[in-house]
């Protein structure tokens, strides 16, 4: 299956905090997107790896990707070196997208910053014929996808482009809350975490209401960006 956009995050969550809005609306437009979680976020605070899975796989149906994958790293001891670099790799060689979005290059958890960095080589990497890579027995042909862009996450990253999302913020928060060990329930026994309180929840949304302020729009989704975005006259900027 050939994607348009591959999605990637540290964490299951990762993707749909970060760029829900924007997946949910490249998939209205028709776009293919799958998403890749490089681990099952075992050492989260509240629920288990088989709670995550579950809530991965209900999110994944709510904004419609064709597919998604984990690989099973180690929750915060996953390095970017050569062996999880070609695992990466696979993936970006098995769904050949266009696009990849993936961690914020700088924040709070260690393994946001870590994931955007081996993603952004292995991006690059894939692009070389001379490293093979074999999948279910098969070599790969090489390919390095056309666009790479960091979404946002827990700190406030001044970001490179804006992607208006107006009408897609709803779909995106019900993709966040079906993680529903992780955010804000004044039901839940689990122990706080700075994610599960409802002043987080309410600051994906007005994140999304202030970028959309700054570009005119109702809601806005920040990305940061490996090389100028390039344009072909001033008035395709908005």
């Amino acid at each position: 299956m050939k994607l348009d956009i591959l999605a990637i995050g540290a964490h299951p969550d990762d993707v749909e905090l970060g760029c829900g809005a924007t997946i949910a609306k490249e998939v209205a437009q028709g776009k293919k997107v799958g998403v890749v979680d490089l681990t099952q976020g075992e050492l989260g605070t509240r629920g288990t790896a088989e709670t995550r899975k579950v809530e991965a796989a209900n999110a994944a149906k709510i904004l419609g990707i064709s597919v998604r994958e984990n690989l099973g790293f180690s929750d915060a001891f996953f390095v970017n070196d050569q062996a999880h670099q070609l695992e990466v790799i696979k993936m970006i060689r098995k769904y050949k997208p266009e696009m990849v979005l993936c961690n914020a290059i700088d924040d709070r958890h260690i393994d946001h910053g870590k994931a955007s960095k081996l993603v952004s080589d292995a991006c690059f990497l894939s692009g070389l014929t001379k490293i093979e890579t074999t999948l279910d027995g098969f070599l790969q042909e090489a390919w390095r996808p056309k666009f790479v862009y960091h979404y946002i996450q827990w700190k406030n990253i001044e970001p490179g482009v804006v992607v208006d999302v107006s009408g897609f913020i709803d779909k995106k928060m019900e993709a966040v809350l079906a993680y529903k060990t992780q955010f804000f329930d004044p039901k839940s026994k689990a122990p706080e975490t700075p994610i599960s309180s409802k002043n987080f929840t309410d600051s994906v949304i007005y994140r999304a209401r202030d970028l959309g302020r700054l570009i005119g729009t109702e809601h806005g989704e920040g990305f940061t960006v490996e090389r100028y975005p390039a344009v072909s006259s001033l008035f395709d900027l908005k």
